[in-house]
């Protein structure tokens, strides 16, 4: 498998690195032993991660967890390549941040993986964007954020939840893919259904499963967190970053901006340059 890591910001007890991995359907899964706690945001491709506490699928907005000492393999057999931003934390950083959240009981994490959630959407488009423009001093601030509310989120998650099939994953993961790759047109359900030889209906009930969210709040997702990354890092104006984004509509698209990110996409960019 080939990986390249770069260190992107780092400090006592933390350490953020880019992660850039290019292994084929045909490349035999890579594994490896967490060192530390890590919460990789997964920012493009899709990826298999099994680990003991189980198997996902893992796509854009996701988040890959791994305990200390935990081995782990990934795998492509599902599409080529993928990016995450890598957040790793030893055992003592990240137990202050459990003592400090209330509900938070236990150090480490029960599941595999965090679904796309709209709580993580706006930090997540912040790093991304830390990341493309070399922001390194954004880092320390951000991983801790990231940290505090990927921990409380894990908290309130449900384990025990039925593994969906290498097949399943198979199929959602070209699903993905096939939208990554069409952000800027619409794409049907049927159409992605069809590519997966599936009834629309099962498709759906299968994504949603995998994924987290229907294919739709997935194209939507998508968009909006190219739009905030280039907001982030970017002077171009706000209605040509919305068009070449997808959205038709500017109005739409600050609506659905606001709902996502909390915030009006002047007001998001605008604390860009506050800071």
């Amino acid at each position: 498998m080939t990986i390249a890591q770069k260190t992107l910001a780092s400090g006592h007890g933390w350490q953020v690195s880019d992660v850039v991995c290019t292994a084929a359907a045909g490349d035999k899964p890579f594994e490896e032993e967490h060192r530390g706690f890590c919460v990789a945001a997964v920012t493009s491709g899709t990826f298999r991660y099994r680990t003991r506490q189980g198997t996902a699928m893992l796509a854009p907005g996701a988040i890959l967890l791994g305990n200390t000492g935990a081995c782990y393999e990934c795998g492509h057999e599902h599409g080529a390549g993928d990016r995450c931003l890598s957040f790793h934390f030893s055992p003592a950083y990240l137990e202050r941040v459990v003592a400090g959240l209330p509900g938070a009981k236990r150090l480490g994490f029960a599941d595999p993986r965090l679904p796309p959630l709209p709580a993580l959407a706006p930090l997540l488009a912040e790093a991304e964007a830390a990341r493309e423009t070399g922001d390194g001093g954004a880092f320390e601030e951000l991983g801790l954020r990231i940290a505090g509310a990927v921990v409380a989120a894990a908290a309130g998650s449900s384990g025990g939840a039925r593994t969906p099939s290498r097949r399943d994953q198979k199929r959602v993961a070209e699903a993905v893919r096939l939208i990554e790759l069409n952000t800027d047109r619409p794409v049907s359900l049927t159409e992605l259904a069809d590519g997966t030889a599936t009834s629309p209906y099962h498709f759906l009930r299968t994504f949603r499963q995998v994924a987290g969210m229907t294919p739709y709040q997935f194209l939507l997702r998508t968009r909006l967190h190219r739009a905030a990354v280039r907001l982030r890092s970017s002077d171009g104006a706000i209605s040509t970053i919305a068009f070449d984004a997808g959205f038709n509509d500017l109005s739409t698209f600050n609506r659905r901006f606001r709902r996502e990110m909390g915030e009006a996409p002047g007001a998001y960019r605008a604390r860009r340059a506050g800071r």
